[in-house]
């Protein structure tokens, strides 16, 4: 028989079904996990329009960023123009812990807000570095690398905040003014990445194309504009249901990604807030640190231009 019941006014249904095959949870436990980690959670959704990745039964995992037409009226939107599908999109401001839940029933499992808000979705509040392993064992290497993403940080004179992205890698967030533009924003970003690079070459790349990065870890700048990440405290779509966890910078040597689950999260957290705690003030973003940006190409277009002629350049060969 299905198991339901009522929490904050949302019938919660079929809670004694798995989230997938390797997820080791059911609804209930992603419905527990969410309840509790709620006013840690919904902070870093607050605002801000929220795209999820739901795991329906009986279907692949997808992307939802357009609210579905059964949504509650009572479930805050806001609609945007989407430049690269040139329409409407109305998304969900997931704002109280009534939302959060109807989510969690609707089996929405990772929460990916954007980095601005709602207000100006391409003004981002922070600056992001993705740290992407090699590999699925490669996780201290990202560690070192999220070591000299902080001396790049602190020779500019900033400070950030680190958490594991809940998947394979690192985020590491550097709270930001609203004093710089967004192209000036993804400038610094890119520059950022340069300068953690130029640290340790041999550990670190900013190669786009994932053949070029030579078994290294990929210091990711593209999260900047209207792009999404994954909010800290989400639960992720992977086997054992991890969830992104932040952490303190001397505690990051000592943490691995699965030692946080939606089974495990909340006792690590001991009743503490370390997103909170952990994240600097907004900070100023250094001119030079713009200016060198502004010099490097943005690492999509470049990727796409690279990919082109090195097309060319093998039909040239076998023509």
């Amino acid at each position: 028989m299905s198991v339901s019941e009522e929490r904050a006014g949302v019938e919660l249904t079929n809670l004694d079904q798995p989230l997938g095959p390797d997820a080791g949870a059911t609804k209930r436990d992603l419905v527990d996990y969410l309840d509790a980690v709620a006013d840690r959670l919904l902070p870093g959704l607050a605002g801000r329009p929220l795209t999820v990745l739901r795991a329906l039964r009986g279907r692949a995992p997808f992307m939802q960023k357009n609210v579905p037409k059964y949504t509650p009226d009572w479930v805050p939107t806001v609609t945007l123009w989407a430049e690269a599908s040139h329409r409407d999109v109305r998304y969900a401001l997931c704002e109280d812990r009534r939302t959060l839940l109807w989510f969690a029933n609707q089996r929405a499992v990772e929460y990916h807000p954007t980095l601005g808000t709602a207000a100006d979705v391409h003004r981002p509040t922070h600056l992001v570095l993705d740290l992407d392993p090699p590999a699925d064992d490669a996780f201290s290497a990202v560690v070192a690398v999220a070591h000299l993403v902080r001396r790049a940080l602190a020779d500019c004179g900033l400070t950030g905040a680190v958490k594991t992205s809940g998947a394979k890698g690192i985020h590491v967030f550097v709270p930001i003014d609203d004093a710089a533009p967004v192209d000036d924003v993804a400038a610094a970003t890119r520059a950022l990445a340069a300068r953690t690079e130029a640290l340790d070459p041999e550990l670190a790349t900013t190669a786009y194309i994932v053949a070029d990065r030579g078994g290294k870890v990929f210091v990711d700048s593209t999260r900047a504009g209207g792009a999404t990440v994954a909010v800290a405290y989400s639960p992720r779509l992977r086997a054992g249901t991890p969830v992104s966890f932040p952490v303190a910078w001397s505690d990051l040597d000592a943490v691995h990604p699965s030692d946080f689950t939606v089974h495990t999260a909340v006792a690590a957290l001991s009743g503490r807030d370390p997103w909170r705690t952990e994240m600097p003030a907004p900070q100023t973003l250094p001119a030079d640190l713009i200016e060198q940006g502004r010099g490097i190409p943005v690492a999509r277009v470049a990727a796409m231009h690279e990919g082109k002629r090195r097309a060319r350049a093998r039909r040239d060969a076998a023509g």
